[in-house]
C-alpha cells in the first residue's frame, strides 16, 4: 500500500445545502479493513439518495463515510485483512453505503462485482445501486415471476431503466408512469410495455384498461403519500405494494377491508441502511441470477449524461431538475 498517495480529492460538503455545497476538497486517501478491498475509481454514479444526502435529510448510516456516492467502477489497488491479494488489479463495480465521490473509496469485498470485458467503467458505475434496489425489491419483496405484471413509478429514473431492462430479461410485463408524453414514448423505446403520462392520463383508469380490470401482480412505488390508495386500486387480489423512497410523503391512508378482502401486501425497504452481510447475500444472489446477462451483453444501463468529478454540483442540478432519462454519472 506503500506506493498508494496519502490524499485524493473528493466531494465531502461541511454543510448541507443547494448544489453548490459540492466542491472538491482534499481528503485522506481510505484505508481497507477487515473484508475490505480499495478501489481507484474510475466512475460514479449519482442517485436520489446522494441529493437527499446533500439537502441534510439521509445521514450516512453510523460508520460510512460523509462523502455521497453509493455506487462506482474502477480498479482493487490494495486489499484489508481476508481478503485474497489475487483481488488486486482487478476491474470492480461495488455498492457502497458512501464515499463514491472521489477518487479512492473502499468497499465490502462481498459487494464489489467483476467489470466484464466489453462493459465500459462508466455504465459499470451506473448499475449497483439501481440493480441492488430494484432486484430486492421487484424479485424478492415483490416475488415477481415470469408472467406477471408490474406498475412502476418514475420509469425514466434510473430505477425505472433498470427496471424495465430486468422485466424484459425475466419475462414481466411492466408499465410504467412518467411525466411527460417524450418521456412516456423514450420508455417504451427502451422496452417497457404500457406508459402512461400521470399528468394527462388517470394511472388508475389505464391500468384498469391495460390489464383488462384485472389489475397487476405487483407495485414499486417511490411516491408514497396519496398514491398508496391508487396504486392498491391497480393490484390484482393478492397482489403486492412495495414503497422503496416517499418523494410524496412519508404518510398514507389506506382501506384496511379493501387489504383484507383482496388480500393485498403492502412492504418495502431501503437498502442502505442494510449489513454487509445482507448486501453480500444480494451480490451473490445477482452474480449467478443477473451478471450472466451482464457478461452477455444483454443488459446495459442508460446513461443520462457524464459530469466529470469536479462538476458534481451541475449533476445534482442536472437530476434535480428532473429531464434525465436513466443515469447521471461522474467521472474522475
Amino acid at each position: 500500500m506503500n506506493e498508494l498517495p496519502l490524499t485524493m480529492q473528493a466531494i465531502d460538503p461541511e454543510a448541507p445545502g443547494g448544489p453548490d455545497v459540492l466542491r472538491l476538497v482534499e481528503r485522506p486517501v481510505p484505508r481497507p479493513g477487515s473484508g475490505e478491498v480499495l478501489i481507484r475509481v474510475v466512475a460514479a454514479g449519482v442517485n436520489r439518495p446522494d441529493v437527499l444526502q446533500r439537502k441534510g435529510g439521509y445521514p450516512p448510516p453510523p460508520g460510512a463515510p460523509s462523502i455521497p456516492g453509493l455506487e462506482i467502477a474502477g480498479t482493487i489497488v490494495a486489499v484489508g485483512e481476508g481478503v485474497d491479494a489475487v483481488q488486486i488489479g482487478q476491474p470492480v463495480c461495488a455498492l457502497l453505503a458512501g464515499g463514491g465521490y472521489a477518487q479512492y473509496a473502499v468497499a465490502p469485498a462481498g459487494q464489489c462485482l467483476p467489470v466484464p470485458d466489453g462493459l465500459e467503467m462508466v455504465a459499470a458505475a451506473a448499475i449497483p445501486e439501481t440493480l441492488f434496489t430494484v432486484w430486492t425489491n421487484l424479485f424478492e419483496r415483490a416475488f415477481a415471476t415470469e408472467g406477471d405484471s408490474v406498475l412502476l413509478h418514475g420509469g425514466t429514473s434510473g430505477i425505472g431503466t433498470m427496471a424495465i431492462a430486468l422485466a424484459n430479461l425475466f419475462g414481466l410485463t411492466i408499465i410504467v408512469t412518467a411525466g411527460s408524453d417524450a418521456k412516456c414514448a423514450k420508455a417504451l423505446d427502451l422496452g417497457a410495455d404500457h406508459a402512461i403520462n400521470y399528468r394527462t392520463e388517470d394511472f388508475v383508469e389505464r391500468v384498469r384498461a391495460i390489464t383488462g380490470g384485472k389489475g397487476v401482480t405487483a407495485v414499486i412505488d417511490m411516491v408514497g403519500g396519496d398514491y398508496v390508495p391508487r396504486n392498491l386500486a391497480c393490484l390484482a387480489d393478492d397482489g403486492r405494494h412495495v414503497s422503496i423512497a416517499v418523494q410524496g410523503g412519508a404518510q398514507a391512508t389506506v382501506p384496511l377491508f379493501e387489504i383484507m378482502r383482496r388480500r393485498l401486501t403492502l412492504t418495502g425497504s431501503t437498502l442502505r441502511a442494510r449489513d454487509t452481510a445482507f448486501k453480500t447475500l444480494v451480490a451473490d444472489e445477482i452474480a449467478r441470477t443477473v451478471w450472466p446477462h451482464v457478461e452477455a451483453g444483454r443488459l446495459r444501463p442508460v446513461i443520462d449524461q457524464l459530469f466529470p468529478l469536479g462538476e458534481a454540483a451541475a449533476a445534482h442540478a442536472r437530476m434535480e431538475e428532473g429531464d434525465h432519462v436513466g443515469k447521471i454519472v461522474l467521472t474522475m
